[in-house]
């Protein structure tokens, strides 16, 4: 966990080389991944979300925290004991499945908002993907109805991906869901990167990006900032 540790700070350093709004925590390099938190994950993220909290105290950078690959109520909780601002959910009101990881995905937005507001967690925001990458559609429909229903059911933003890590979402994906989010923000979540950055972000709201920053395993802060310079910040 002392290796865990300090390769968060370290992150969370080289992105704050640049004006950054937020960082987002996930347990992206557990194996096997589980649909569902193990004990020893939710206590894991509670104390890396935690380190990162108080490391950043005295500036305006957000933390977040997503547990994957379905378990949004222990990414609230884990959020909520360690300071954190916000989650991201991969599955809130699309029915998918994925056949590797069992089938269908458990969906309950009601309920996750119900678990939010018994933990007194109602200022931690929910970001939730629309159809989302690796997972398969039970109920054809736009993009711009799953992004009504999620507005509809409490998503504080919504999130548009690839189809696979790395893979930008596509402008009329992106077109699609603002029809339907209205004035919820629409987040690009996936495959923003230097040579897209000011048309994907044009057309969005914001987006959370992860392996263009990246040289090898590590944030790098060169290209934090060449980004954050690419977009005019």
């Amino acid at each position: 966990m002392e290796r865990v540790v300090e390769k968060a700070l370290a992150d969370l350093a080289a992105l704050e080389s640049a004006p950054i709004d937020g960082v987002l925590v996930e347990n992206e390099e557990d194996r096997p991944h589980r649909v569902e938190a193990a004990r020893e994950t939710l206590a894991a993220m509670t104390r890396v979300a935690r380190e990162l909290v108080v490391a950043r105290q005295n500036s305006a950078t957000r933390i977040g925290v997503e547990i994957l690959l379905n378990d949004p109520e222990a990414s609230l909780a884990a959020a909520k004991m360690s300071g954190a601002s916000f989650i991201r959910t991969d599955y809130f009101v699309d029915p998918m499945e994925r056949p590797e990881h069992g089938g269908e995905m458990r969906i309950d937005p009601d309920g996750l908002l119900a678990y939010r507001r018994r933990i007194g967690a109602d200022d931690v925001l929910v970001l939730a993907d629309l159809q989302v990458k690796y997972a398969n559609m039970l109920v054809e429909r736009p993009l711009s109805e799953s992004a009504r229903l999620a507005r509809e059911k409490g998503a504080d933003a919504v999130v548009v991906t690839g189809s696979v890590t790395g893979e930008p979402p596509a402008m009329n994906d992106i077109e699609e869901a603002k029809r339907g989010a209205n004035e919820l923000p629409v987040l690009v979540g996936s495959g923003l990167a230097l040579s897209n950055a000011r048309a994907l972000v044009a057309a969005a709201d914001g987006a959370i990006v992860g392996t263009s920053l990246k040289t090898g395993d590590d944030i790098d802060p060169r290209k934090v900032r060449a980004l954050l310079k690419e977009l005019g910040r």
